[in-house]
């Protein structure tokens, strides 16, 4: 075992001792590097400061070119991603201080901040919001016309609310029967009461924030791509005055469309994917915690996509992109209504594939 002065952090490990029917949680020592936790809290410091400005310039791009009242959700899903890199900045700037917590101040400073519960609601929120997104782009393209006399704008303001709520309701219940404060230490969601609450929140959580919404994403965009397909083909027989123009246009909505998923989706899948397995694993395996190597390695690419969505919205999105060329001095922006027309009805239903979380 290391001596005291190579231990900084513990790690939960669960054993049951039965009293009683009292099931007790007990912590042993970890000989887990701090070396590597801190320059790891200092990465996510930096992503977190990039992806809030990037995603204040991405918003201000939506209200400057008019389009944040057309694409209420997509809107939504950028405050959402905008928050979640805030609050990463302030939960582990707050971490890097090493603060250590005594009282009830302590613990409700661990159960508020450095349990990093507010963080994980957004980043839920975002998931939600962004399932919500994926089907009102669906039933836009594939159902058009009963979109046009269903869905109203009430229903998408509720469905704004619905994702704020949810994400809180997914974490706030259960921060507090499995985080506290140990010898000053705040360790979030990493005690818990049995084995097998653990692993039912692991699986619960793999499959509604992972597998559910990558099966939706592929299924909702593969749906729209044939419905657009569907459509050139029609646009294509028809030998009006015009058709040519318009045929046109759909192709290029629907090569930009196919190039667009292919890029943000494998993003997606590529970050998401390790961090979703490895807190898979933490909550099957009592061998593995949150404080493992692997943990600062999987979470670090699912925190760097925060920072690089908004930098692929930017470059897709052609009223955005047009608003941020024209802050870069010396730049001339190119007046294109025609094609900023066909660019911009291609690439809002896209825009769904770009948030983590």
């Amino acid at each position: 075992m290391a001596d005291e002065n190579s231990v900084d952090h513990l790690s939960v490990a669960m054993t049951t001792n039965t009293a009683g029917d009292v099931t007790q949680t007990t912590v042993a020592a970890s000989s887990s590097s701090r070396g590597t936790e801190f320059y790891f809290q200092c990465a996510v410091v930096v992503i977190g400061v990039v992806g809030t400005a990037a995603n204040a310039l991405i918003l201000y791009g939506l209200v400057a070119s008019k389009q944040h009242k057309k694409h209420v959700l997509i809107v939504n899903q950028n405050v959402l991603d905008f928050f979640s890199c805030l609050l990463l900045v302030i939960t582990y700037a707050l971490k890097l201080c090493n603060f250590y917590l005594t009282g009830d101040g302590g613990y409700w400073f661990c159960m508020l901040l450095l349990s990093e519960n507010p963080l994980w609601c957004v980043i839920m929120a975002s998931k939600i919001n962004l399932a919500i997104v994926t089907i009102e782009r669906y039933l836009k393209v594939v159902y058009a016309t009963w979109s046009k006399k269903k869905l109203r704008n009430w229903m998408i303001y509720s469905a704004m609310a619905f994702a704020w709520i949810s994400g809180f309701l997914a974490s706030f219940p259960v921060v507090f029967p499995t985080s506290d404060v140990v010898d000053g230490v705040c360790y979030g969601y990493a005690i818990w009461q049995s084995r097998q609450a653990q692993m039912a929140y692991g699986i619960w959580y793999f499959i509604v924030f992972y597998l559910d919404m990558i099966l939706m994403i592929i299924f909702c965009y593969w749906r729209i791509l044939a419905a657009i397909r569907r459509q050139a083909r029609v646009m294509a027989g028809h030998s009006a005055a015009g058709s040519n123009t318009a045929q046109s246009q759909t192709r290029k909505m629907q090569i930009n469309i196919i190039k667009t998923m292919i890029l943000v989706s494998a993003f997606y899948i590529i970050s998401d994917t390790p961090t979703n397995i490895y807190y898979l694993l933490v909550n099957i395996k009592a061998n593995l915690t949150l404080l493992e190597s692997g943990y600062y390695a999987v979470f670090f690419i699912s925190f760097f996509y925060f920072c690089a969505n908004p930098f692929i919205y930017a470059t897709r999105f052609e009223p955005v992109k047009r608003v941020l060329l024209s802050l870069i001095p010396c730049v001339k922006t190119p007046v294109q209504p025609i094609e900023s027309v066909s660019m911009h009805a291609s690439r809002t239903p896209t825009r769904t594939f770009q948030q983590r979380y």
